[in-house]
């Protein structure tokens, strides 16, 4: 079996007003970008954005199933921070570039169109050479994405595979693996 079963998740997520789901390991900010990737950077983690939206199924999907498997909970808690951002909302940001913005309006900037939406980013502002918006990314995911799945696209973007190819190439290289040696598809 790749997770433990349902009945043996030990983490469960916050439930929030308009029924978002949060975790309390997720990242309380002063929504300034560049900062934030600083900060990220500074704890040998990786900066991830997170889409959400009022209402998404997927979304609390992600949630209740995804990040309550305590493999995923834990690698994702200890190599990433993940800052939880409202596709429709009003908050004011500074975006990486010191552009004032709000959520709502970054979104539209990174074509953010649905929810979930992760966009991860490189490790430094220097690595990101002036790009903004969605230029300005690693690697997204874009939609709810099955938990073994999941957990190995964070797998791709911290053991830096985007460099040799997209999360498809790194798909079938793991299959392939399997294939020839037997060895688990998942390091975990």
């Amino acid at each position: 079996m790749l997770f433990r079963s349902a009945a043996e998740h030990r983490y469960s997520p916050l439930v929030m007003d308009q029924g978002y789901y949060t975790w309390d390991w997720f990242l309380s900010s002063f929504l300034e970008l560049a900062d934030d990737l600083e900060e990220a950077s500074a704890g040998g983690k990786r900066l991830i954005l997170l889409w959400e939206q009022e209402g998404c199924p997927y979304c609390r999907e992600m949630h209740v199933v995804n990040f309550a498997i305590p493999e995923i909970h834990d690698y994702i808690r200890d190599n990433f921070d993940v800052l939880q951002l409202d596709i429709h909302g009003v908050r004011d940001m500074v975006d990486f570039d010191g552009a004032a913005i709000t959520e709502r309006d970054l979104a539209k900037r990174n074509a953010v169109r649905y929810t979930p939406t992760l966009q991860f980013f490189p490790e430094s502002l220097a690595d990101m050479a002036g790009r903004v918006g969605r230029d300005a990314e690693i690697a997204r995911m874009p939609g709810y994405l099955e938990p073994v799945y999941f957990m190995m696209f964070f797998e791709f973007v911290r053991e830096k595979a985007y460099v040799e190819g997209d999360f498809r190439d790194y798909l079938k290289a793991r299959f392939a693996a399997f294939k020839t040696t037997g060895r688990p598809l998942q390091s975990w």
